[in-house]
């Protein structure tokens, strides 16, 4: 690792510890030569993955964009940023534990789904209108039914 401050190559690790999130290692290091202090983050490198769109087109993953969705969902409801984050770590996790590096967007959706399920009813049925893409009203209206009788 190159010194931030005067490129010298050596130094070494005075404190290592993982971050809040878990999923990041934070060293603290010391240069040899200049003696200054800096910090390093060591992260897992992901393997590209790729996710199959229903006309057949692939791109690649994209946290950001589940992260989005889930804040629209849960605009004005009682859902802290760091709820949104913990849901999107969890969805994020189960999508890069597909075995075969490809994962359709129906099954994130249906993550998408369970996660917010579980936190808040209405931020669940606001991402259902939008991902189910109901054909009428009635049909909306009989999947609310649904999620009120399963719940009871």
């Amino acid at each position: 690792m190159r010194c931030c401050y005067c490129g010298h190559m050596e130094n070494k690790v005075v404190d290592s510890r993982l971050t809040e999130d878990l999923t990041r290692t934070k060293r603290r290091r010391e240069c040899l030569k200049c003696e200054r202090r800096f910090v390093t983050y060591e992260t897992i490198e992901n393997v590209p993955l790729l996710v199959v769109k229903s006309g057949g087109v692939r791109q690649h993953f994209d946290a950001g964009k589940i992260k989005n969705g889930l804040i629209k969902a849960c605009e004005k409801r009682p859902v802290s940023v760091s709820e949104i984050d913990q849901m999107t770590f969890e969805i994020e996790r189960a999508v890069y534990s597909s075995p075969d590096g490809e994962i359709t967007t129906r099954r994130i959706g249906d993550l998408v789904m369970e996660q917010l399920k579980q936190k808040d009813q209405v931020a669940f049925i606001r991402f259902a209108s939008v991902y189910l893409q109901f054909a009428d009203v009635s049909t909306f209206a009989n999947f609310i039914k649904e999620q009120v009788g399963k719940k009871k």
